[in-house]
């Protein structure tokens, strides 16, 4: 039963396996002696390949002829451990990327021509213009808007290249032109050297630099939101901004809440592959501080960190005990606005006025440092933005898990950056 979970977690569509065991076995004795445990090789399949040559040909093919290619990575890159080959490959073609999501990190958030899902204008615009679009590792969900329009082209006007270790993935949301079932670090290593025998390196990306005076426009409206003077408290964005500041490249950045994972995505780049956690895809409350654990126990020499808001860490906040037990210093930055703040939000959307709101708010009175503290990890409270670098720098230094209550202004906090555009994707 080991073994099936095993196979059914790394096999395929990779995912968490659940094994239930009887507790009446847990008292019972076992001669290690009969029951070998075997090399993965010998009970599941542990590479799926490059795929089918033939297909990988012709992908190869569309790509070198593309005079407008764009790559679209999904967690399966991740997975696969696959996000130098990715990268190889839309820079030996000067093609755009982009990631979904989940799989931030797969390209540097910094790199030229990589393009963010919170770019709308300039992500759309590169995707739809693109004459060759490979898909490696995802089934384009909700937040790559279907694989359809307007998010992307028209499928009848483009092609799409898909790769995937699961072959009911292939085509599920968007119609391909050539599907590969195939480990994606093996297919985008195998259809690199097949471009490159057809095809010299590219320097340049047409169009690359009208598509960024759209993203310099998105710049400029998320630095409005960065810029806002809060009455009360800390701008969440600035926040963010100065946890992303603090923590080095490589730190692992963990998102929970409502409104608080929007200022995360907005305002928190990630650079390194394995570098960025959050339940994408049901915005789950309540995951950060466990995921954060998990990461620490996984990476100890990296830092970690979650940002959360006071809804989301009500949800688990004593997992800083366990955290505190497992010797996992992470540290917790929490938006503290009082209330439900993507709540907040829906009423403001739907012009309802502050009176009327439902169910909104919390009690003023809690102070989660003192929680923090309570259960024998490192707290401290932030009312103001020029107290944060000095407090993040505490946290670490005091070598515990570190919970950093921060005040912030509940009326910036309900209108974060990217969330009239989330309600408008999610009616598409």
């Amino acid at each position: 039963m080991v073994r099936a979970a095993f196979r059914s977690a790394l096999t395929g569509r990779m995912g968490p396996a659940f094994l239930a065991i009887p507790d009446e076995l847990l008292g019972i004795k076992v001669d290690a002696d009969k029951l070998p445990v075997y090399p993965a090789a010998n009970y599941r399949m542990t590479s799926m390949g490059a795929g089918d040559p033939a297909w990988i040909e012709a992908a190869a093919e569309l790509l070198a002829n593309a005079k407008r290619p764009f790559l679209h990575a999904g967690t399966g890159v991740l997975w696969a451990d696959a996000s130098a080959e990715f990268i190889a490959l839309g820079d030996h073609l000067a093609a755009g990327m982009g990631t979904s999501l989940n799989s931030r990190g797969v390209v540097p958030e910094d790199h030229p021509r990589y393009f963010f899902a919170f770019d709308m204008q300039a992500t759309s615009l590169a995707r739809n213009e693109a004459d060759v679009v490979l898909v490696v590792g995802s089934r384009l969900g909700e937040y790559d808007g279907w694989g359809s329009p307007p998010a992307w082209g028209e499928p009848s006007k483009q092609k799409t290249i898909q790769i995937d270790s699961d072959a009911n993935s292939i085509g599920l949301n968007r119609p391909v032109d050539v599907g590969i079932v195939a480990d994606a670090k093996s297919a985008l290593a195998a259809l690199l050297e097949r471009v490159k025998a057809k095809c010299a390196a590219r320097s340049e990306m047409p169009d690359l630099p009208r598509y960024r005076e759209l993203t310099q426009q998105t710049m400029a409206q998320g630095f409005q939101f960065l810029m806002a003077q809060p009455t009360q408290g800390v701008n969440p964005g600035q926040m963010v901004f100065n946890a992303r500041s603090f923590f080095p490249r490589n730190a692992v950045t963990v998102l929970d809440g409502g409104n608080t994972t929007l200022w995360g995505v907005a305002f928190n780049q990630i650079y390194e592959p394995n570098s960025f956690l959050y339940s994408v895809k049901m915005g789950y409350l309540g995951t950060g501080v466990p995921f954060a654990i998990g990461a620490k126990l996984a990476a100890p020499e990296r830092p970690v960190y979650c940002i959360t808001g006071d809804g989301a860490l009500g949800f688990n906040i004593m997992e800083m005990e366990t955290a505190l037990r497992e010797n996992a210093p992470i540290v917790v930055l929490v938006a503290v606005d009082a209330g439900w703040g993507m709540e907040r939000s829906a009423h403001n959307f739907q012009g309802i006025a502050p009176e009327n709101y439902i169910g909104t708010e919390m009690s003023g009175e809690v102070r989660y440092d003192l929680m923090a503290q309570a259960l024998g990890c490192y707290g401290e409270k932030v009312d103001a933005v020029e107290q944060l670098p000095a407090a993040l720098q505490r946290a670490v230094d005091s070598g515990k898990p570190a919970l950093i209550h921060v005040t912030v202004d509940p009326t910036i906090n309900a209108d974060p950056p990217g969330y009239k555009q989330f309600r408008y994707v999610r009616t598409l």
